[in-house]
């Protein structure tokens, strides 16, 4: 079979289980992935940390986007071995791509995956990248080392896509097949076979772009806009306390009207949003261009950290309390509500600034693993039911199992001290409970 027969009839071999797909990296964004592709295709699933690979054969689910059920009954093969990779003709890279401490690209993980897959990369495949990167990375960067690693030729001996991933951790209503996909390809042929294979799993359909280069723009771009709107209700959230009006219903009036937006203030972390716009400055700074919003937004964004622990402080002097002898618990470690991801927490962050005043906060978190708490922060989680006793509590992730303490439930974690300070900075706690309740509160 000649090499344009073999793209030609790739999509067809995928579906009579001739050829395989594979997906490197079994992350977040990979698992879910490979498990809805194996409910139609033959699947091997890539990563090379053998751990996560033990948990997924046991049928524990660490992320918990699918759940342990849907791991014990896929027909995903989960490997640590790289040349398994040669069995498969579509090859779906999705790892993750965050930031050095100076805010430029790591593009160390889709380098590295790039290696991998090049390694064992044959004549006829097509290798598709779902990581977040800037406009070009897969053509300028990618594809050379594919190449190198490889021996063939793009183009004439493999062909490339992009389709950036979209998935929601944590959203068990906008979900994977959910979620429209954007596909795109190196050339008319290759986006539609990368169209035809994302749509056998994606419910609402795919939207093909032009380029590769426009895919890449419309990931770091989406979530460059939820930065700079968050950015714009956490300045209005530090006005409106300077000017004693409560934020959250200033948005819940707001978004009585149709066109309201219903973004709200609070701390901005994770893979994505906290992590986007720096890709985009970063090559918008190459080309000449410094960015008057982007940036402004995201130092807005890193400065709540700073705003919600000065608050903290402020409230617990008022109170009478020495900040160094107060028992400070921090409910919530996770970048976001309902998921384990601990990545770019910036509730780390709190926890790193209330040091700076000789504080050691406790932190409750019944999502995020011991394990990983550990390992990423250094961090010993403690029992929501082992709380006793505490000064002030700073309600930073609105885990379900917080939100459903309630004010009555919350004010079991003071035990019989006098003065009981709320830090609630994702406003979980009701208003009018809070306004009858002998707690002292404060909220974003």
């Amino acid at each position: 079979m000649n090499r344009e027969k073999e793209f030609a009839s790739l999509y067809e071999r995928l579906c009579s289980g001739e050829a395989c797909l594979s997906v490197v990296g079994l992350g977040y964004v990979g698992m879910p992935l490979a498990v809805e592709f194996a409910k139609h295709l033959r699947v091997i699933g890539f990563n090379h940390h053998e751990a996560r690979i033990r948990q997924y054969k046991s049928g524990f689910d660490p992320t918990r986007e699918v759940g342990d059920e849907a791991i014990r009954a896929t027909t995903v093969d989960f490997t640590s071995d790289e040349t398994r990779l040669q069995e498969a003709r579509f090859h779906i890279i999705a790892v993750p791509t965050p930031i050095n401490i100076d805010h430029t690209p790591d593009l160390f993980p889709v380098e590295d995956a790039s290696h991998i897959v090049g390694r064992n990369l044959l004549p006829g495949s097509v290798v598709v990248y779902e990581s977040t990167v800037y406009p070009g990375v897969t053509e300028d960067i990618c594809v050379p080392i594919l190449e190198e690693e490889s021996g063939l030729v793009c183009g004439r001996d493999f062909k490339v896509g992009y389709s950036p991933e979209r998935i929601n951790p944590g959203d068990k209503v906008n979900t994977l097949t959910r979620i429209r996909k954007i596909v795109s390809g190196m050339d008319e042929e290759t986006c539609r076979l990368v169209k035809q294979v994302y749509d056998i799993i994606i419910e609402v359909g795919s939207f093909p772009v032009s380029s590769i280069k426009t895919a890449e723009a419309v990931k770091v771009v989406e979530n460059s806009q939820r930065d700079i709107n968050i950015a714009f209700m956490n300045e209005l959230a530090m006005v409106f306390d300077r000017m004693g009006i409560d934020t959250n219903e200033v948005i819940d009036g707001m978004n009585t009207k149709w066109n309201a937006l219903g973004f709200k203030p609070g701390l901005v972390g994770g893979h994505c949003i906290g992590v986007d716009p720096y890709y985009f400055t970063y090559e918008a700074e190459k080309l000449g261009y410094h960015s008057q919003i982007v940036l402004n937004g995201r130092m807005v964004n890193d400065g709540m950290v700073g705003f919600v622990v000065r608050k903290t402080m402020e409230k617990l002097i008022q109170a009478g309390l020495a900040p160094k002898k107060c028992r400070i618990v921090v409910l919530g470690l996770t970048f976001k509500e309902n998921c384990p991801d601990v990545r770019n927490s910036r509730v780390y962050d709190i926890l790193a600034e209330l040091r700076k005043f000789g504080i050691e906060a406790e932190v409750v978190d019944p999502w995020a693993a011991p394990a990983e708490a550990r390992k990423n922060y250094g961090i010993e989680l403690t029992r929501l039911e082992d709380v006793r006793d505490a000064d002030c509590v700073i309600a930073a992730v609105a885990h379900r199992e917080f939100v459903e303490l309630g004010v009555e439930g919350l004010r079991r974690l003071y035990g019989e001290k006098d003065s009981k300070i709320l830090i609630d900075v994702k406003g979980m706690f009701s208003l009018p409970e809070l306004k009858k309740s002998d707690i002292t509160w404060w909220r974003l």
